[in-house]
């Protein structure tokens, strides 16, 4: 097994800092879960860095708690309540979520707000060179990604019951203003090519609107395949979603491929043979992308991609800042910035090319 896998798979015990009342715990879910019963085991699942996500077994099935973290937090950050609302709409659209059980909104159960929902029993594959599946498995686990975030793209927020989970116009705008104070906010120490993006990007949307539910980190460990089969069959962590253009959620799907290869830290496309993989190239996958949502192609590509890699700067800043504040989910969270600067240095490559 590959290093990213072993590190990312599967679940450990719970830190301790991240600890679970079970005594308040089991009551809640015994009156809001149905068809709960205990005995209840919790277990804390290895990868992710923001909200702390548990493993609850009982005798019978297995459930997922999602909570947010404690301590002092970012404003609007860790918005469980949110994640708990999408899944639930989209789930009655029959997308493929986990079934959404309760929503608690009580900190003084777990300290926290948390939701549970369904364990989805399935693959999720941390490396995206994907070296345990064959070439034609890779091919089939990419197009089945890139179908379910066309399906998501072609529901009509409205007509699943979400009116005013987000605006529906300027999002790009809105999200570069978002960012842009996360990132100031969770400044460890000065990047100035992150400062000279700040200032760029907001001069340069693309003047277009269009709308749809957004997933926010779509990305191959946030979907769960099937147990043997190459497809998606859950997507998971929904923290970012919100309605805005899709273009925004495309292009950080894009981020396989615009990343820089930095060892085994981040995963990243550079540098592998992808023919040989079976795994599309960019512009393959471009294609592919524009086939499922009726595009000719995409107008402002360049200025996407620089936006990509500059939000991702800011979201890796963050959590070097969640560290030294003591708040990281994660104990194999990052300690220092040499991550978002080399983001921010390829996402200034993009920013330059789009002028060009």
């Amino acid at each position: 097994m590959d290093d990213r896998q072993e590190k990312f798979s599967g679940t450990k015990d719970v830190q301790s800092h991240l600890e679970l009342d079970i005594s308040r715990l089991t009551p809640w879910l015994k009156s809001n879960v149905e068809g709960f019963s205990g005995p209840l085991t919790v277990k804390e699942f290895k990868g992710g860095q923001s909200n702390p996500t548990y493993q609850l077994v009982t005798p019978d099935r297995r459930y997922v708690l999602r909570r947010k973290p404690p301590g002092i937090l970012m404003h609007s950050a860790h918005a469980v309540d949110r994640e708990f609302r999408v899944i639930d709409a989209l789930g009655h659209a029959n997308f493929a979520v986990p079934k959404a059980f309760a929503l608690c909104e009580d900190d003084n159960i777990l300290g926290t707000m948390f939701y549970v929902m369904e364990m989805v029993d399935g693959r999720i594959f941390w490396d995206l060179s994907l070296p345990e599946q064959t070439p034609e498995e890779r091919t089939a686990i990419y197009k089945s990604k890139l179908e379910t975030l066309a399906h998501l793209q072609s529901i009509n927020p409205f007509d699943i019951g979400l009116e005013g989970f987000g605006k529906t116009k300027d999002y790009m705008a809105r999200q570069i203003h978002r960012w842009g104070k996360i990132y100031v906010a969770s400044e460890t120490n000065k990047i100035p090519l992150m400062d000279k993006l700040n200032e760029w990007l907001p001069k340069h949307i693309p003047e277009t609107e269009e709308l749809s539910i957004i997933h926010g980190d779509y990305r191959l460990d946030n979907v769960v395949c099937h147990p043997t089969e190459p497809k998606v069959i859950a997507v998971l962590d929904w923290e970012l979603s919100t309605l805005g253009h899709p273009l925004g959620d495309f292009a950080a799907h894009l981020a396989p491929w615009l990343i820089p290869n930095i060892n085994e830290r981040v995963s990243s496309l550079e540098g592998l043979n992808l023919s040989e993989l079976g795994i599309p190239t960019e512009e393959e996958y471009i294609a592919q992308y524009c086939a499922l949502t009726n595009r000719d192609h995409i107008d402002n590509l360049d200025f996407y991609k620089a936006y990509t890699l500059w939000r991702l700067a800011a979201i890796y800043q963050g959590i070097v800042k969640r560290v030294e504040d003591g708040t990281a989910a994660s104990t194999d969270a990052l300690t220092d910035t040499d991550i978002p600067e080399a983001f921010a240095e390829r996402a200034w490559f993009y920013a330059e090319k789009s002028l060009s």
